[in-house]
């Protein structure tokens, strides 16, 4: 993937800390075939022109038996300013819902809701979801599998 406005180096930073957020400097300029200075000045401009937003820790849901999936669809019954101001602000107080995105189609938003079983989602769903400012319907599609989870840079490749 090429980003406009970042050189191959910083491409190949992005690439390596989407890989290892806990690489030392020394270790991610041999990995990207700088010395260390340039390489931590190039990090530290990455952080500041907010390319770079932060660090976490990443979890996997299946350890922590929260392997249940579920996309919604939702239908907004007013798509005002004000009315998507509200729901925004509520489905952002709801743990089980991992992300949530504002579509131009046939329904309004679609969320995926991560839950430890059918119960518990249909308990989400019912006390929570269904509950939001201006929700007028919702479908849902359960995930049977994982295929593909990764973030924005996918898998590392070629940055030497």
């Amino acid at each position: 993937m090429d980003f406009p406005g970042l050189d191959r180096f910083d491409q190949a930073i992005l690439a390596v800390l989407a890989e290892d957020g806990r690489i030392s400097i020394a270790d991610l300029a041999r990995r990207i075939g700088l010395s260390k200075s340039p390489t931590q000045a190039r990090l530290k401009r990455l952080e500041a022109e907010g390319i770079i937003t932060g660090y976490r820790a990443m979890v996997d849901p299946i350890r922590l038996r929260l392997d249940h999936v579920a996309f919604v669809e939702v239908r907004l019954s007013d798509t005002r300013e004000s009315a998507l101001g509200a729901f925004n602000a509520a489905v952002s107080r709801i743990a089980e819902i991992e992300q949530v995105h504002m579509i131009a189609g046939n329904f309004d938003y679609l969320m995926k809701v991560r839950t430890r079983s059918m119960a518990d989602y249909r308990a989400v769903l019912a006390e929570k979801i269904s509950t939001l400012p201006h929700v007028a319907s919702t479908k849902t599609f359960v995930a049977m599998q994982a295929v593909k989870e990764t973030g924005a840079l996918g898998p590392l490749e070629n940055v030497n």
